[in-house]
């Protein structure tokens, strides 16, 4: 049969997350360590807000930037974020659309970008796909932003800089420290910054630092739907400073024959999700971490995570990859992430905490037993 395919269908595959996502669908009362979904369900005040939005015959498309009340609210917001005088904001839908759009403004054949390891799996093929190399910096042993490397890896093709704090699969949080040093490097060379903040409610030992503030040749991409458990929802933004204007009015032209616009009914939610205390459920999290790392550390070689609601663990030393020990855990009936899916090293292990306590205990006996042989 003859190959219909383009051929930027072959530089991916199936998500390893989906695929651990879809075995667990067929287990019995597994223990769930592998989605980057919350556990909870949209606070019923938001949801009544969405349900009223569909009732009063909000259900056409908006404006390609989304809403003006919802960007009427989110200005003020990315403005005492970074101290932008006129920030640009546009919804997207979710996080990943926003980075679609992003890339697509912005990459061409042969571009570089620069991109810490381990990553959000997302970044490499995306990238790939538009005919860009991800160039990456190797972050290990203990996920810090390695500066060096990142200023050794820029050369005269570098396009962009990627971010994530707290970072997806590692929880690490970026000192300001980090984020000076890397914006200097970007500001000497001219270089832009995404800086994808959808974890930043996730903060537990600090306040969240947002990368805009430092330096206004930053796209931010931030979203909704792991802070008030809408993933399904698709409610994304991005922002930028007038610095960066002409790459929004690329995106918004690629979102016009793309996606359209971001889910119009959603979007009028998003002023009660806004105003809504999630301070509880962050709490929660910062509790479900502790209790996962006391769990792991004195088995597992694993640094505790500033954020997110991600724990990044070295495979035993009886096993030979992180693959063969996620095998062994899923055989068992724990699922969890290997690091290669995020990585360029199969060494590690992506573990998620959105879960119940009790399933949390469950997980810490069955993988320290494993690691114990």
């Amino acid at each position: 049969m003859k190959n219909y395919l383009a051929e930027r269908t072959t530089l991916i595959d199936a998500s390893g997350i989906r695929k651990v996502f879809a075995l667990g669908a067929t287990l019995k009362d597994p223990v769930n360590l592998s989605i980057g979904q919350p556990e909870f369900d949209v606070p019923e005040a938001v949801k009544e807000a969405a349900i009223g939005a569909i009732r009063d015959g909000q259900n056409r498309y908006s404006q390609t930037a989304g809403e003006n009340t919802v960007l009427e609210m989110l200005c003020p917001r990315v403005k005492a974020d970074t101290g932008w005088d006129a920030p640009q904001v546009m919804l997207t839908n979710g996080v990943s659309g926003g980075l679609l759009l992003a890339f697509m403004a912005l990459i061409n054949p042969g571009d570089e970008v620069i991109v810490p390891d381990p990553y959000f799996v997302m970044y490499k093929h995306l990238v790939r796909m538009l005919g860009g190399k991800c160039v990456f910096v190797d972050c290990y042993p203990d996920f810090t932003l390695p500066v060096e490397k990142i200023a050794d890896a820029v050369t005269d093709r570098t396009k962009l800089i990627i971010l994530n704090s707290p970072s997806n699969p590692t929880g690490q949080v970026y000192s300001e420290q980090e984020i000076k040093a890397v914006v200097k490097i970007a500001r000497e060379r001219d270089i832009l910054l995404l800086s994808d903040e959808i974890y930043e409610m996730f903060s537990y030992e600090h306040p969240h630092l947002c990368i805009g503030r430092y330096y206004d040749k930053t796209l931010l991409l931030k979203g909704f739907g792991k802070s008030y458990g809408m993933t399904g929802w698709r409610m994304g933004y991005a922002a930028c400073s007038e610095a960066l204007k002409p790459l929004m009015e690329s995106m918004l032209m690629i979102q016009q024959y793309t996606f359209v616009c971001a889910p119009t009914p959603f979007q009028l939610a998003l002023p009660t999700a806004m105003d809504y205390d999630m301070s509880s459920y962050v709490q929660a999290y910062r509790t479900k971490r502790d209790m996962l790392y006391d769990g792991l550390k004195e088995t597992f070689n694993v640094h505790k995570p500033g954020g997110a609601f991600y724990m990044f663990a070295e495979k035993p030393e009886r096993y030979a990859t992180a693959t063969d020990f996620v095998k062994d855990a899923i055989a068992h009936n724990v699922l969890v992430i290997p690091g290669n899916v995020f990585s360029e090293h199969d060494s590690h292990f992506r573990m998620c905490y959105t879960t119940t306590e009790d399933k949390i205990r469950q997980g810490i006996d069955i993988l320290c037993r494993l690691a114990k042989g």
